[in-house]
């Protein structure tokens, strides 16, 4: 499927149950990577506009770039009566903005998808000198507990392409090439996202590699999912963990 459609039937769900992010990570953007109020951002693969909306409540003038339209329409609905707001459909090697027309770009959970070499032609074009990239992961966390690693394994046992789109197979040493030399820098942030069990699945159903109603996967994978929830809840919940890593610099 092409990256651009994987997640046309799963809006929903990732409006829904998809994090958000701390409002540490936001205050790392505003206080030490240079953001400001008053700053230009485009935030390519803005999605359903779970990010953009961060940055909107900070003042910042914020062009959401996403290539599928249903997400864009989510954010759409969601956004537009914020005037700072803008949605462009365009993608990451193809924005469509015009040259060094923004101060920083953001990719939040998005750059696992993108071209990388014709991306950072086109972060080059469209950032104004001195201006910065900054990439950012909410990073599942796959160990330290049962519930973690329980999960991790039935994502293995049923999913789709799993290995093969996470963005996992993405390191700090394979984004070293995407900035200027020796201008890399990375911060950490933890991220505890709690979740009933109607929460989880639909937490689930939101990554493109989980198999949907009429898979013959989605059946078992559900059963198996409640069995894990029942195992490692406490309260009616499980802790759903992840780390979030910001990468940035300029390109």
């Amino acid at each position: 499927m092409d990256s651009k459609e994987r997640f046309s039937s799963r809006v929903d769900q990732y409006v829904k149950y998809r994090p958000s992010y701390s409002d540490e990570v936001i205050q790392y953007l505003y206080e030490t990577v240079g953001f400001r109020p008053e700053s230009v951002i485009a935030d390519v693969g803005a999605g359903t506009g779970i990010f953009t909306k961060l940055l909107l409540e900070q003042g910042s003038n914020v062009i959401a770039v996403e290539p599928n339209a249903d997400m864009r329409q989510a954010a759409v609905e969601q956004l537009n009566g914020n005037p700072n707001f803008h949605a462009a459909s365009g993608s990451a090697e193809e924005t469509g903005l015009t040259d060094h027309s923004v101060d920083f770009i953001v990719c939040a959970q998005s750059f696992h998808w993108f071209d990388r070499t014709a991306a950072k032609a086109e972060f080059r074009r469209i950032l104004k000198p001195g201006g910065k990239a900054v990439l950012i992961w909410n990073s599942r966390l796959t160990t330290g507990t049962p519930f973690l690693e329980g999960y991790d394994r039935l994502l293995r046992t049923y999913g789709i392409e799993y290995e093969k789109v996470g963005h996992k197979n993405i390191s700090q040493d394979s984004l070293i090439p995407f900035f200027k030399d020796g201008g890399l820098h990375k911060a950490i942030f933890p991220l505890i996202q709690p979740l009933n069990f109607e929460q989880l699945s639909g937490r689930m159903s939101s990554s493109s590699y989980v198999p949907l109603p009429g898979h013959p996967n989605y059946e078992p994978l559900m059963k198996e999912l409640q069995q894990l929830f029942d195992a490692t809840e406490q309260n009616g919940q499980i802790s759903f963990d992840y780390e979030t890593e910001i990468y940035w610099g300029e390109i």
